[in-house]
């Protein structure tokens, strides 16, 4: 069994003084510099230096730092209870701070088991977990990064806002080698380590399956793709399907204009301007008769606009759509990809770890999925 991180640093320094590297009145490295050495947070490294003080090897002067003590102590008086403490040192001990920056407590459809898979991993694996929110706002995502640096995390799992550019902070983790997962999504032309579904691939799949039941004009809708990975690659996946069938690709088909589904929590103004841009779509589009909807919430806004005008899903149109509650409360129990979110959680946590403990490890993590069949969709 691994001792814990702050027990290695402390054996580290016991070595080093023992040895003569570090001698009588030697500056010790300050709490700062072995949490940056280490990799571990303040309070792991405080740990080591005030273990060293109580049995004597060092003196902590406040303000000034930490020093060799003058007189040292018999070493071999010392070194039988501090192999005996090593031998009865359990996992219990906490290996430091993980933080985790999400837009929110994400929704009934996505984000709630990936959380919940996040921070039990991360107690498995003896981390305690501090948690941000964004609100999906790019300031607001600075702010959480310098917060959680200043308390001495020890490594960062994020679920980046969507925008058209990556925000200083984050950019500058990635430069500076900081251990960093993203998760959903990647950032483009920066190899920073991401976990996520292969959206090109499930967006083609499930486009294939409308296909497959004779649908022709499928439409696909979703928020703006600007710079977000993964609604790039389902459009990409949904143009593949029409390739793959050698159909003919209408870029009118697609709906990039709904912002209502952002954050967890809809506005009613949005909402009601995506409702009055999906009514014009599809007066616009007769032809359409079956949809891929980006999101589940888009799904259902989508499900209201068809009855308000007096369609009948699946008579009328079928609806496919990413991710669905786990109960559903409602008319609709969409055909959808479900996305692994307990093995994304787990991923990202150990590869978040691997990067802790120095060791390398993969840029771009794919999760699998499953396409579930619901009464949304018929031919």
């Amino acid at each position: 069994m691994d001792i814990p991180l702050y027990e290695k640093i402390f054996v580290d320094l016991f070595n080093q003084i023992k040895s003569g590297q570090l001698k009588p009145n030697n500056r010790v490295p300050s709490e700062k510099e072995l949490a940056v050495q280490y990799h571990v947070s303040r309070i792991t490294s405080k740990r080591a230096l005030e273990k060293l003080a109580q049995i004597g090897l060092i003196e902590r002067i406040r303000g000034k730092g930490s020093f060799v003590a003058s007189s040292l102590p018999d070493f071999e008086v010392l070194e039988q209870p501090i192999l005996q403490d090593q031998s009865n040192e359990t996992s219990e001990e906490p290996n430091g701070l993980i933080g985790l920056i999400v837009p929110d407590f994400f929704s009934e459809w996505y984000g709630k088991k990936l959380l919940q898979s996040i921070e039990k991993r991360c107690s498995e694996m003896k981390y305690n977990l501090i948690i941000k929110l964004t609100y999906g706002d790019q300031h607001e995502e600075e702010k959480a990064i310098q917060s959680l640096l200043q308390q001495g995390v020890a490594g960062i799992i994020i679920y980046p806002v969507s925008g058209q550019h990556y925000t200083a902070n984050l950019l500058k983790l990635v430069l500076d080698g900081f251990p960093l997962v993203l998760i959903d999504r990647y950032l483009k032309g920066i190899p920073g380590c991401s976990v996520v579904t292969d959206n090109k691939a499930a967006a083609q799949e499930l486009t294939e399956y409308l296909l497959n039941l004779g649908h022709k004009n499928i439409a696909f809708i979703s928020p703006p793709e600007e710079y977000t990975s993964s609604i790039e690659e389902r459009i990409q996946g949904y143009n593949a399907a029409y390739v793959q069938k050698r159909l003919g690709i209408n870029s009118n088909y697609i709906l990039t204009e709904l912002f209502s589904t952002l954050t967890s929590c809809q506005q009613l103004e949005e909402l009601e301007e995506d409702e009055i841009k999906l009514k014009q779509f599809i007066q616009e589009n007769p032809k359409i008769t079956a949809f891929v909807a980006c999101e589940y919430g888009i799904a259902l806004v989508l499900a209201q606009v068809l009855r308000s005008l007096g369609k009948q899903i699946p008579d009328d149109y079928s609806i496919a759509c990413f991710d669905h509650p786990e109960y559903h409360y409602n008319d609709y129990f969409f055909t959808h990809i479900k996305q692994d979110e307990i093995k994304t959680g787990r991923k990202a946590v150990e590869l978040l770890v691997e990067q802790i403990k120095n060791h390398s490890v993969e840029v771009k993590n794919i999760i699998d999925y499953s396409l579930i069949e619901g009464r949304t969709t018929s031919s």
